[in-house]
């Protein structure tokens, strides 16, 4: 049986160029496609059982990571492999810390991908050669990350939202709950995260890497 594989991307040009690469194994592929944030979510949840996600940081619908660290959150039997224009290392370590296998920027080649597909359906890790996160670490941004591992998925969804800058009622509505059970998600989240308001709470994803204006790692 081939493998399946959810390849989420807003560009049609690239996602078929993945599609070319997958397709080119023996084995042949099982590929699921996905323009935005909500149609991978989807994806996600049609196909729980896939063998690999090609995740675009840069997509409409999530502010770069914590679309990522959502997916992770609510989906963690599935390999996650960040696809990228962003080459920079802080980007690729807070990637990983955040729950991805793998981290492919969008300048590599074909038989570049190939070999960082086949090394993630093995199971292991994959980052360009050369690649070293020794010297991206930030104790203040790892303190972050550990902060939001605590966090549900739905504590995750919210706060996402919140990077984008909704109102709780049209978090509520979204996520088809009541308005006082997402005020009940957000003081979570705030203590969780040790900060006081909403403001800061972006102001952290911020640190992240996230432009919550773009939706874009930074």
């Amino acid at each position: 049986m081939p493998p399946l594989f959810i390849v989420a991307d807003d560009h049609p040009l690239f996602r078929g160029a993945l599609k070319e690469i997958l397709t080119s194994f023996p084995e042949g592929a099982d590929i699921v496609e996905a323009a935005d944030f909500e149609g991978a979510a989807k994806a996600l949840v049609d196909h729980g059982d896939a063998d690999l996600l090609l995740l675009d940081l840069s997509m409409p619908g999530t502010s770069g990571l914590s679309g990522l660290a959502l997916l992770r959150a609510e989906h963690p039997s599935v390999p996650i492999a960040i696809v990228s224009a962003s080459e920079d290392n802080q980007v690729m370590a807070r990637a990983l810390d955040l729950g991805a296998s793998g981290f492919i920027p969008k300048s590599s080649g074909f038989a570049e991908i190939r070999e960082a597909i086949t090394t993630l359906l093995s199971g292991e890790v994959w980052l360009p050669a050369g690649v070293s996160l020794d010297a991206s670490g930030d104790p203040e941004i790892g303190a972050l990350i550990t902060r939001m591992k605590t966090l549900t998925p739905q504590q995750t969804r919210v706060l996402s939202m919140l990077g984008r800058g909704l109102l709780n009622k049209q978090i509520a509505y979204e996520l088809g709950v009541s308005e006082p059970t997402i005020k009940a998600h957000v003081s979570a989240v705030l203590l969780k995260l040790g900060v006081d308001s909403r403001t800061q709470a972006v102001i952290l994803l911020g640190k992240l890497g996230i432009d919550p204006e773009r939706g874009i790692a930074t």
